[in-house]
């Protein structure tokens, strides 16, 4: 019986979720927006003349110009800088809570779909008393609790956002552990981890991969609004959440608006652009896709 020749084989699943995913129109305006946005974020220090503490008095609350493209603030501090100081700021914090997320919310799952009946019941008892609590209230009180910075609020943002996960987690592998090759691991005294490892993990990557990405975007606008509210990444460094605080009197909003304007823009732009890619991955990574 004669070998199919190389270009009969029909691709995998993942060139075939590649070519939905770069058919999205969304998906690629994101990945056009957010390209560049994260290449000018993460190198400015190294093109641009100013640092985002750097304070300028003869230049206070100076609209946009050919030195402060964004003008500055109230204090000479160039918006610019500020802005692009928040967005690395965002992007650590949104990485970091989302790393830390996926990684609770896979494991409580994993654990409770192939950990056996006692301990799928206790952990999902658990995991509804976290998702009975009221979001809003319970990052306030996390917030209040953990103090302000950068850590604090990656610790906040990550116990507020995996037990959405931990379900969907669960939901897959109680139907991949009733499966031939899972009965027959169990059979030959494969135990959790190496179950997690070698079967849980890998079937479960695409509801990471969309989970991660529209989490980030979800964790920008937490730690926005955590920053805004005080209880976030606190001043002298720049958050966005805290640099539309600073702005949010009347003055400010009516007489220099290029204070709260590209510091919103900026947000703005980069949600959306997550929101795209991550709805585009979904559609991607869809086995009903398959059928069409």
């Amino acid at each position: 019986m004669l070998a199919r020749s190389p270009e009969h084989r029909s691709p995998g699943p993942l060139t075939r979720a590649l070519s939905r995913f770069l058919i999205n129109r969304a998906a690629v305006a994101g990945v056009c927006i957010a390209t560049p946005m994260l290449l000018v974020i993460l190198s400015y220090p190294l093109w641009w003349a100013f640092q985002p503490n750097d304070i300028d008095l003869l230049a206070m609350n100076s609209g946009p110009t050919a030195t402060h493209w964004f003008g500055t603030d109230g204090v000479g501090r160039d918006v610019f800088a500020r802005v692009l100081e928040g967005g690395r700021i965002s992007l650590l914090v949104a990485v970091t809570s989302t790393a830390l997320s996926t990684a609770i919310g896979f494991l409580l799952g994993a654990i409770s779909a192939l950990g056996g009946r006692w301990t799928d019941a206790v952990s999902m008892r658990f995991v509804d008393l976290v998702m009975t609590l009221p979001p809003v209230i319970f990052l306030l009180v996390l917030a209040s609790i953990a103090g302000t910075g950068i850590w604090p609020t990656v610790l906040v943002i990550s116990l507020l956002s995996w037990p959405l996960l931990a379900r969907m987690i669960r939901s897959r592998l109680l139907e991949l552990r009733e499966r031939d090759f899972v009965m027959a691991a169990r059979g030959m005294g494969a135990g959790i981890r190496h179950l997690l490892m070698r079967h849980g993990l890998p079937n479960s990557i695409d509801i990471l991969v969309v989970y991660a990405t529209l989490q980030i975007a979800n964790a920008i606008l937490l730690e926005a609004g955590l920053s805004f509210l005080g209880l976030g990444i606190a001043p002298p460094a720049a958050s966005w959440g805290n640099m539309l605080n600073a702005a949010r009197s009347t003055a400010v909003l009516e007489q220099y608006p290029w204070q709260w304007l590209f510091p919103g823009a900026a947000l703005i732009l980069a949600v959306l652009a997550i929101n795209f890619i991550g709805d585009g991955l979904r559609d991607a990574f869809d086995p009903r896709a398959e059928l069409n």
